[in-house]
């Protein structure tokens, strides 16, 4: 996951194996469930090799009529016999007009680090967002989130100016995913905000061992992950704003000056 490596000896390509394998289809259709109407698909993604790591990535991605999110159910397992290292990130990129000159990023951060030196030239204003810019260069933040008393965390990007009112926010749980990237990209022809709840930063396994954060999962162990995504209108993104306020107590987000510094006092 994350920037290309070398770990142990191990070359480890950009985002991983997994990123680059087919899913086989499991499963898709529509039912009734009680009074409530499921559209659903369900896949699996293997990377296995002899005498490498087994591992399966079972995923079901559902909506219901009449509801503005999807739900996306993940189920991780380690098929082999030894533990294996674990990392996972959720790649949701916002674009436009979602993403428009005016729009702000909401959400329940706590602490936020710029990546790189490319991304101080910011910091004070990751949150807010631009009309595309020739030449611009990536930036990177990253998050600790607050959670609501159920663990949940929230992120939002909001354009007040879209049809009154419009946001697509990503709710999941901090306890499964307690890291939270931030991907600015105002670049022309490459446009888009990435929202993405992780169980590690993206500066290579090697970094995670280093820091003692690399997660594992056991032989035969299947870790879940539950992600929300919807689309939000007027009244609804006040609502969402209250909630994070309330969370957040109005409090904003702190700036950490380096990575270092952020990792050892970031809830993990």
């Amino acid at each position: 996951m994350g920037v290309p490596t070398v770990d142990q000896g191990e070359s480890l390509g950009l985002h991983g194996r997994i990123s680059y394998i087919p899913a086989r289809l499991m499963y898709a259709g529509s039912y009734w469930e009680g009074d409530e109407y499921v559209t659903a698909l369900e896949g699996e993604a293997r990377e296995a090799k002899a005498f490498e790591p087994n591992l399966a990535l079972r995923r079901r991605i559902e909506a219901k009529l009449g509801e503005g999110h999807l739900d996306i159910r993940d189920k991780v397992t380690n098929n082999g016999w030894e533990a294996q290292p674990l990392m996972i990130l959720y790649h949701i990129n916002i674009g436009f007009p979602i993403v428009d000159d005016g729009s702000t990023l909401v959400s329940t951060s706590r602490l936020h680090v710029p990546r790189d030196d490319e991304a101080k030239g910011e910091a004070e204003r990751f949150d807010q967002f631009h009309q595309p810019m020739s030449g611009y260069k990536e930036k990177v933040y990253f998050h600790d989130m607050r959670t609501d008393s159920e663990g949940y965390a929230y992120s939002a990007i909001v354009n007040d100016k879209l049809l009154g009112g419009m946001a697509v926010y990503v709710r999941y749980r901090r306890a499964e995913l307690p890291r939270f990237i931030e991907w600015k990209m105002m670049g022309e022809g490459t446009y888009a905000v990435g929202m993405e709840p992780a169980n590690g930063l993206v500066l290579g396994r090697d970094k995670e061992k280093r820091w003692g954060t690399l997660q594992y999962l056991k032989p035969q162990e299947t870790r879940e992950f539950h992600i929300e995504i919807g689309v939000l209108v007027g009244e609804e993104i006040r609502n969402l704003k209250e909630k994070i306020e309330n969370i957040t107590k109005g409090a904003r987000s702190k700036m950490i000056g380096t990575v270092e510094e952020f990792v050892p006092i970031s809830h993990v």
